[in-house]
This record gives structure tokens, sequence and C-alpha cells, in this order.
């Protein structure tokens, strides 16, 4: 028998002793008075019986290892003191019998001190009271006596006790100590770990918690609580493998604490979110939840993804209520890219949930459904048809959020989906997205159509029609995101029809390529690094499709020289300096090559005044530029008109118009480069 905590142990075996007789083993050997301190009728300690006396010793391990049910407690004989209720002593007292018997039964390892704590909870419960109360005050008091034990066998004995308790009662364990530890204590991480470290009872410990945390609906510190033993638990090595069977659910119900947390915090109408330099508080709600997550990927080997959502700011987008669906966008993709062993049983587990009453949980199953069909064998878990219709439900939506989901949704499916007549009937939905109000569902909405256009058989003649009306008015859109995705489409556009623009093919699409030349032309100063980017490598495509010979090849087009005119005008009022000074230089180019037969002379006037205006500008670049524009505009009107008509000349061309000097600019924003050579016309960047 191996020495005790507090001295050596006793003789008899601690199996055969009542809670009594220990509870006075133990204040003896302490050197205290028998009884409770306080005045009152208390009951008296009994005469420790003998191991085989019945009806007197607690229930000892048989020789085949099974403990003997306790006998029932005995009637009170009437005009008897009732039994008062659990005091203090009586809890100070338990956590002493637990760390006394564990002590003594250290060197016989779990096997022991599993059957002592067996004949502990039979002997609790002879006492007559709810077990929850009495593993209650057992918790309370390791938690007070831990942290003030030896370390090593002592202390691992101690711990023992309580694992070997939850492998029995592990809800009223991890009820216990939850209400005991609301707020973080040393004392409380290493009793939780001590629990994630065995293998018997981690599993029914980890459910348990997961219970707790979806019951806490209503009570934010208990799920402070549960969030953060389950942080403590998973973030001890090979813990994670007992989720097996719910890791997916518990992943879905910490992404959705957050979501609602957030929601808490900070209402979607207040711009404030997780900066990236504020971490939170260190033990706040939202941080814990953080960190439960990270560890549960971490452990199950998906580092990667961890690392891919800090890279990317989507732990920071998780916690924003503006942002938290971008998170779970962010998460889901790199659950694709790196975890795809769960994405079958996240998959399973989202549907019941997208027909939630509850809000969050509704909105981030969504957002992880809508993220999952990036991955093809996932997406074909469910027939497309139904895919397809449930997301096209979302389309008549009253809340945007949930048509923007859906819009990002189809454009996952049109580039998974196996059926062309199913990538077909998205258009209607994608194309009337285009007027919505809100930038996201446009952006949504372009980026499907982009997807559409990466499929082989892309209806290209059938969206050339489409977007004519609806596609130039984004490219001067007020948001910068909508520019340069509306910019980037037409330039996919093209490449996809260049075959049939080379042979004089796709007339739709050469019209809706020079309706949108001067935006192209002007967007490349957009102030937007995008816009300008994408417009550049969409004029490359442009370039090489029709053949222009970099737009120096555009002769005659006379039916367009007003709508290019009004268009570059409507640039010289621009708010933006650099689209200002583009749009100046590129009136001067057009006035300087064209006829005054096919111009009336109102729009003159009005380029004059509008120049006029510009040569004042505070920028002296424009003011410099309006100056010169201003003169061939001027020049234009003095001449007779001409039988040849509007051009754009080369270089170098012979001319019937009369000779009139060229514009000379001190910084040409219009030199000739080679784009094509640049882009390769693969895609911007």
């Amino acid at each position: 028998m191996a020495r005790g905590v507090w001295g050596p142990a006793r003789g008899a075996p601690v199996g055969a002793l009542t809670l009594t007789a220990l509870a006075e083993g133990i204040r003896a050997s302490r050197g205290q008075p028998w009884g409770p301190p306080a005045p009152g009728p208390q009951p008296q300690p009994e005469p420790a019986p003998a191991a085989g006396e019945p009806g007197r010793a607690a229930t000892a391990p048989t020789a085949g290892g099974e403990p003997l049910s306790p006998p029932p407690p005995q009637e009170p004989a009437p005009g008897a003191p009732q039994q008062t209720p659990w005091s203090s002593w009586e809890e100070g007292a338990l956590a002493d019998l637990a760390v006394y018997t564990a002590a003594c039964l250290e060197e016989a390892g779990f096997v022991g001190t599993q059957a002592t704590a067996l004949t502990l909870s039979s002997t609790l419960e002879a006492r007559g009271h709810r077990l929850e109360d009495q593993v209650h005050g057992l918790v309370r008091g390791l938690l007070a006596q831990v942290p003030h034990l030896a370390e090593g066998r002592p202390r691992r004995a101690a711990l023992r006790v309580l694992s070997a308790l939850a492998l029995e009662h592990s809800r009223d364990v991890v009820s216990a100590l939850l209400r005991c530890s609301p707020a973080p204590n040393r004392a409380a991480t290493e009793l939780w770990r001590s629990l994630s470290r065995n293998q018997r009872v981690n599993g029914q410990v980890l459910v348990q918690l997961l219970w707790a945390l979806k019951g806490s609906a209503g009570s934010q510190l208990e799920a402070l609580a549960a969030t953060r033993a389950l942080g403590e638990m998973l973030a001890v090595s090979g813990c994670v493998g007992a989720t097996r069977g719910f890791y997916p659910h518990l992943l879905l119900v910490l992404v959705t604490q957050l979501h609602k947390l957030a929601w808490d915090a900070h209402p979607p109408d207040t711009p404030k979110v997780w900066a990236p330099s504020h971490r939170g508080p260190p033990h706040s709600h939202a941080s814990c939840t953080v960190e439960a997550l990270k560890a549960l990927l971490t452990g199950d080997g998906g580092r990667m993804v961890v690392t891919c959502m800090e890279q990317a700011g989507g732990w920071r987008r998780l916690v924003g209520a503006r942002t938290h669906l971008e998170g779970v966008l962010l998460l889901a993709s790199a659950l694709v890219a790196h975890a795809d062993h769960h994405l079958r049983g996240l998959f399973g587990d989202l549907l019941p949930r997208l027909r939630s009453t509850d809000d969050a949980q509704r909105l981030t199953a969504m957002a992880f459904f809508t993220g999952l069909l990036q991955s093809r064998p996932t997406a074909r878990l469910l027939r497309e048809e139904v895919i397809l219709e449930w997301l096209r439900a979302w389309q008549g939506d009253p809340e945007p959020t949930v048509r923007w989901l859906g819009l990002l949704g189809l454009g996952h499916l049109a580039l998974n989906c196996r059926k062309v007549r199913h990538a077909t009937t998205l258009l209607p939905a994608l194309l009337g997205a285009l007027s919505e109000g809100d930038p996201r569902l446009v952006d949504a909405a372009l980026g499907a159509l982009q997807r559409v256009l990466l499929r082989s058989r892309a209806p290209v003649r059938l969206l050339s029609v489409e977007l004519r009306p609806r596609l130039p008015p984004l490219l001067d859109d007020a948001r910068d995101s909508v520019r340069a995705s509306a910019v980037g489409l037409l330039g996919t556009l093209v490449r996809r029809g260049r075959g049939g623009l080379r042979v004089g093919l796709r007339r739709p699409l050469r019209k809706l390529v020079l309706q949108s030349l001067v935006p192209l032309l002007l967007r490349q100063h957009d102030p937007s690094p995008d816009t300008a980017e994408s417009a550049e490598w969409t004029l490359a495509c442009c370039d090489q499709a029709l053949p222009w010979g970099l737009l120096e090849e555009v002769r005659w087009y006379p039916s367009h020289v007003p709508s290019f005119l009004s268009q570059t005008q409507g640039y010289l009022r621009s708010p933006q300096s650099p689209l200002r000074l583009a749009a100046t230089l590129l009136t001067g180019f057009l006035v300087h090559h064209s006829s005054p037969s096919h111009v009336s002379q109102d729009l003159l006037d009005s380029l004059f005044q509008d120049l006029g205006r510009l040569q004042s500008d505070p920028e002296p670049a424009v003011a410099a530029a309006a100056r010169v524009s201003g003169q061939q505009v001027a020049l234009l009107a003095r001449v007779q008109p001409q039988p040849c008509g509007w051009r754009l000349l080369r270089p170098g061309r012979p001319s019937c118009l009369p000779a009139r000097p060229p514009p000379v600019y001190s910084d040409s924003r219009f030199q000739h480069c080679s784009l094509p050579g640049r882009w390769g016309c693969s895609g911007p960047g």
C-alpha cells in the first residue's frame, strides 16, 4: 500500500470503509477533533464495520471486478431527528475522501482507482442526496485541493479520481466543473486537460460539453465556460480524435456561436468590427471560440486550413457582424482545399439547418452550403436539379444576404454542373441580379457569369445579346469592385468569342465592344488599381481578337462617332483628376482625326465650353491638356466639311483631310505599347 497524501495509508482496504469512517480518519490525521465546527445537531460518526458485515459496508469490488450494489438507506426511526442539509464541512470531507482514496491506490493504476470511484459513488448515493449535488461537492473540493498537492504521483492520483468518476457520470462531472469554474483558473484548466488525456472518458466529456454549449442559449456565462473548456481539451494532442462521429456538428456549432456573438456585440448596422491589430480581450467569448475552432482544426491535421484563414483574414471576418458570412465562405473554401475528408459529414449536417427558424443558424448553414459547392464530389451528393431549385428559391428571398449567397452558389454550380442546360437555366437569375442596388449581389452575379463563360460550349452569343444593354453602365459604376468585375467580364467574353470575331462573326459581341471602347480606353487610368489593370487586360484581348493592331486599325465607324465624343465628354466632368486628364487627351486626338461633316455644331460648342472650363482646373496637367484640345476643337470648327468622313487615322497613312497641326501634349496617356506582349491575354494578374 502506497503512502497517502497526509500520511501512511490505513491497513484496511479502502473499498471496505464507510464514508464516515474515512472522513474521521482524515480529520484525525490532521489533528482536528471529530465533528462539525458549527453548533447544532449533526450525524454521529459510526465505527468502521467489519469488511463482510452486511448492511454496513460500502460497495467493495468482488472477485470478478463487479461492484456490489449498496443496500438502500435505512429509514429513520419515528421521532428521530431529520438528516441535516449538505454542509460545507461535508463537501470538504468528500474532496479529502476522493484525494485520499486515490493516493492509497495510486500503485493500482486506473483500474484500482476506478473501482474506488465506483465505491465512492455508491457511498454517496447511499447518503440519500442527488448524485449531481454530491459530484458538485467533490469537484469543488478537488478544485480547491489539487493546486496544493505536490507534483507527481499524488496529483496524478487525485486527477484519476475525477476521470474515473467521469467514466460513469460524465454529465454530472461536466455540469459540476462548468458551475464551479465560470472564470478561467489554473486548477480548472488542469482538471479539463486531465480529462482530455484520458482516452476512455474524453469522448464522453466532449459530447457533454457540446450539449452544454447547445443548451446554453440563455446563459452567456455557461456558454463561455463550455467554450473555454472545449478549447482546453481540444488543445491536448490526440483529443480531437475523440470527436469522430460528431466533428462536423461541433464545428458548425462553434461557427454558429460566433455568428450569434458577433450580432449581439455589434449589430450589422454598426460599422465597428474586429480590427487586425486588435485581438480582443484575452478571455473574451469570441476569442475563446476562435481558439477552440483552431484547436479543433489543427488537431485533425488541418493546420493548412488555419494558416489559410490567417493569411486571408478569415478569423477577423468571422467575429465581425458585417463580415461573419464572408469568414464562413473563406473557411469553407479552405476546408475544400485542405480538409476534404470532412466535407461529406459537413454537407449532411448542413441540410436540415437550411430550414432552421434561427437566423444565425440558417445563414451560417447557407454560407457553408454555398462554399462547399466548390467541391465537385460534394456538390454531387445531391442531384443538380435539387441544388438548382434551392439556389433559385433563395433569389426570391426579401433578405439581400440570402440572395447574395444564392448567387455565389449559382456561380459555383455553373462551374461544376455536368449538364449544359443547367448552366443555361442559371442565366435569368444572374442577369436579373445585375440591376441590384447591393454591390455584393452585382459582384456575385458578374463572377457567376464569368464562371459560365469558362465552361466548354459557353453561350457566348446569348450573353453578348443580353449583356449589351446591361454591361456598359456597369463599366462606369461608382463602386470600384463592380467596375473591375464588369470590365473583367467583358474581357472574358471577348476571349471566348475571339474565333468568331476574327472571321467577321459575333456581330452582337462586336457591337458591345465598340459601345465599350471609350470606357475601356479611359478606365486604364482609373484611380482603382483593380479596374485599371482589368481595363488594360480587356483592351489587350480586344486588340488580339479583332485584330485592331493596338486600336490603330479602327478607321471606319462613322455611325459611332457621336457616341465616342459624347462618352468622352462625360468623363471631362469627372470628379477624379486622372479620368479628366485622360478624357481631355482622348478628346484632342479624336477631334484631330475627325471630319466636321459628322459632328454637329452643338456638340462642338459643348466640347469647347467644357474644355474652356477645364483650362482653369486646379490640376495643372489637366489645364494644360485642355488648352491644347480646345485648340483642336476650334480648328475643326473653322474647316469646311470634307467628303472623306470620320476616321481614326493610322500614323503615317495618307489622309484626304486638310492638314491640321496635331495635338502635342507633355504627357500623352495613349502612347503605343504592346498590350498583348504584357498580358498574353490570359488574364489580369
